[in-house]
């Protein structure tokens, strides 16, 4: 994570199977390179996001961006769903008043289950048992 980063942050679990298979679509649609993609697992995430505790990294993905907004979450998709031109396509369904908690629960369910969907990568450490 550069410090004059002029990208939109995008930090995932680096662990989770499902997450990492996600970012590598968008890093498929980000064709003008606007994102930069950060395990919530790197050591740079706690100092370079104290606001965000591991608890809230661990619930949601979170996008910061270059004028450190931060969106966590369903929150997250809808704005990516504005900054990569592919996802205009969603973007209105995004948008509908009102719709935002039906969003957020639906984004909720896939994170709770996200390791029952896909797995778990954990390193050699055993890092996963500190999770539990």
């Amino acid at each position: 994570m550069s410090e004059q980063t002029q990208k939109d942050v995008v930090l995932y679990d680096g662990q989770c199977n499902f997450c990492r298979s996600q970012i590598n679509i968008l890093r498929r649609l980000d064709g003008q390179h606007r994102l930069e993609f950060v395990s919530l697992h790197d050591p740079k995430v706690a100092t370079s996001y104290p606001n965000l505790t591991m608890e809230q990294l661990m619930e949601q993905m979170w996008i910061a961006t270059p004028s450190g907004v931060q969106h966590g979450g369903a929150y997250a998709v809808r704005y990516l769903s504005r900054q990569l031109p592919i996802l205009w396509l969603i973007a209105p369904l995004m948008h509908i008043p009102f719709s935002m908690p039906i969003w957020c629960f639906l984004y909720r369910q896939v994170a709770k289950h996200r390791y029952k969907i896909a797995g778990r990568d954990c390193d050699e450490g055993g890092t996963c048992s500190l999770h539990r």
